[in-house]
């Protein structure tokens, strides 16, 4: 079925040919009915799999159908999103999908000022793409009203009910004084978590699969290096190299080894940019769009990049640490061989991540594919550095100095 054929507006059908948008994915296709006829939706799918706008075509098509003018009463539906990039990247999704439409989107977000962001609530808007932080603050201001609002959307919801959001949510809900529609996104979801998405829809939610048995996409060639971890610098430094022309994305454990990651690229000559939770969000959006747009090709992010971003023709994600949560790792390689395109992701795994990399595993339920490094090929990748030749001159100077301090013996 072709999207010409979905019974939805004539400028949103225009803006979906001009975008490209022939047939849906097999998420749109199961998630959009359901969501027009006004059900609750508990969507679970594969990173890269179209997920956003599964949500975002019937949405926008309810409000522009409903509203009689392009001035808007009141807030009709809100999205939230765990990260600021993840938000900012729905909004921009929202934006172009309702382009020509009667309907007016707006994506808010902590860490930059509240007086323009302010000022565009009040011009008036539809749409509500936000994180939970900024939206309360707002909210608290009276600033943000919902009195209007029939559809609450939770994108990357498992994310946001592991991080304690499900408190916030519940205010939310309890917020809505009308009737309204819950929508329910995700790439990966546990029996726990699922409980407690259910504990906020009704009883006759619609629960939408679209998850083969892999949990990895089939776009994406995966494998894990067993590497030491002060040996890891070198083996990513020849990545990049060997590979000069293609974008990726390499994921690191915390915010100072985000950091010492790029240090070490930048002593061997090759240019990164870095995005972390301590960044100001200024810096954030700088390197994200530097990123996007190819300015730079190489990306080092903690987890907070992990989810959702959707950065079109990554070839390779690296993980230069294994994730402490088993299902970022699905999220970290689902950055890669996104739609119709091909991914590889390669992970460095030392000595003491080995029970991490058997928690992932069984998470996959199935083994990762191991890339065998042989004794001299280990040791030619070290030698291949400028800076492990630097390390060494270093160390035969250190040696010199000592002997020259050692008293001579006596013949």
């Amino acid at each position: 079925m072709k999207f010409d054929r979905y019974y939805i507006s004539s400028e949103l059908k225009k803006n979906l040919k001009s975008l490209g948008f022939k047939r849906p994915t097999d998420i749109q296709f199961k998630a959009i009915p359901s969501i027009l006829n006004g059900e609750d939706v508990l969507a679970i799918a594969q990173t890269g799999t179209g997920k956003t706008a599964a949500f975002a075509i019937p949405v926008i098509d309810k409000v522009h159908r409903a509203k009689t003018s392009k001035r808007s009463r009141g807030i009709k539906c809100i999205v939230m999103a765990p990260t600021r990039e993840l938000t900012q990247q729905i909004g921009q999704v929202f934006e172009t999908l309702a382009n020509h439409t009667k309907v007016k989107t707006f994506a808010l977000f902590g860490g930059v000022e509240q007086e323009r962001q302010i000022a565009r609530l009040q011009d008036g808007i539809d749409i509500l793409v936000t994180t939970p932080g900024r939206m309360f603050d707002l909210i608290n201001q009276e600033v943000i009203r919902l009195h209007m609002v029939d559809t609450l959307v939770l994108d990357e919801a498992d994310h946001m009910l592991d991080l304690g959001f499900i408190e916030d949510i519940k205010y939310v809900k309890k917020m809505l004084t009308r009737p309204h529609q819950t929508l329910f996104f995700s790439a990966t979801i546990n029996d726990e978590i699922r409980k407690l998405a259910y504990s906020q829809v009704k009883s006759a939610a619609i629960r939408i699969q679209v998850s083969p048995e892999d949990k990895v996409s089939r776009n994406v060639s995966h494998a894990v290096m067993f590497v030491e971890q002060d040996d890891k610098r070198f083996f990513l430094e020849r990545l990049l190299n060997e590979n000069p022309e293609s974008k990726m994305i390499v994921f690191v454990r915390t915010k100072v080894r985000a950091e010492r990651v790029v240090k070490a690229m930048e002593r061997v000559g090759i240019t990164a940019v870095n995005i972390h939770g301590d960044k100001e969000q200024k810096e954030r959006t700088e390197a994200m769009q530097q990123f996007r747009d190819g300015a730079c090709r190489i990306m080092v992010a903690t987890d907070v990049s992990a989810r959702g971003i959707d950065i079109p023709d990554v070839s390779y994600v690296i993980n230069y640490d294994l994730p402490e949560k088993p299902e970022n790792y699905v999220h970290r390689v689902g950055r890669t061989g996104r739609g119709v395109n091909k991914g590889t992701a390669i992970s460095f795994c030392s000595q003491k991540e080995k029970a991490l990399l058997e928690e992932i595993q069984g998470f996959l339920n199935k083994p990762i594919e191991v890339l065998s490094i042989g004794k001299e090929d280990y040791a030619a990748t070290i030698a291949l550095s400028p800076e492990a030749a630097d390390l060494k001159s270093l160390v035969e100077e250190h040696d010199a100095w000592l002997n020259k301090k050692r008293p001579r013996r006596r013949k």
